[in-house]
């Protein structure tokens, strides 16, 4: 992984992240976005929300100048009682995969949220995806939910499973 910086995400990345995201949206099923999206909509309904500090933050990795993938906490469920629950998102160019990256954007990302008030991180992973499992478990993830068939992309139906980690384990 020495290859790759990992920075906070600047506005100047959001076209690269709109890229990177909509690959997924495009030729997956790991996000259930249908419709992929566009740079102003994507700055203007999912980066403006991430802060310098806080429980919602976005970092990115960069390789060569190039951004390459990127890790998110973000807004579990806007009631108030589940402010300290935060749900860990990361995506990486298909070029980026199998490098660490994933895990030196993690290990940044639940760094930084050891300072905040964080209780429980979750993660959701449509199935199958071996890759982003063997992740999150090496950051102490356990499986609490599976969910059968919940979600519809490319004429199939998909499980999900929730994953959660308690931020002490971090």
């Amino acid at each position: 992984m020495a290859d790759a910086r990992i920075r906070r995400a600047s506005v100047a990345d959001v076209p690269r992240l709109t890229e990177i995201y909509n690959a997924y949206v495009r030729d997956t099923p790991i996000t259930f976005d249908i419709d992929e999206w566009s740079v102003e909509r994507r700055r203007t309904e999912w980066f403006d929300h991430y802060a310098e500090t806080g429980r919602h933050q976005l970092f990115v990795a960069e390789s060569a100048g190039v951004v390459v993938g990127y890790a998110t906490s973000s807004v579990f469920r806007p009631k108030a009682a589940y402010d300290t629950t935060v749900e860990a998102t990361i995506y990486l160019a298909h070029e980026a995969t199998r490098r660490g990256i994933g895990r030196a954007l993690y290990a940044e990302l639940f760094g930084r949220l050891r300072t905040e008030d964080v209780r429980r991180v979750l993660a959701g992973i449509t199935l199958p995806n071996d890759a982003s499992r063997a992740l999150h478990e090496r950051f102490g993830f356990t499986q609490v939910a599976h969910f059968t068939e919940c979600g519809r992309k490319f004429d199939l139906y998909w499980d999900v499973v929730w994953l959660e980690k308690r931020m002490e384990e971090a």
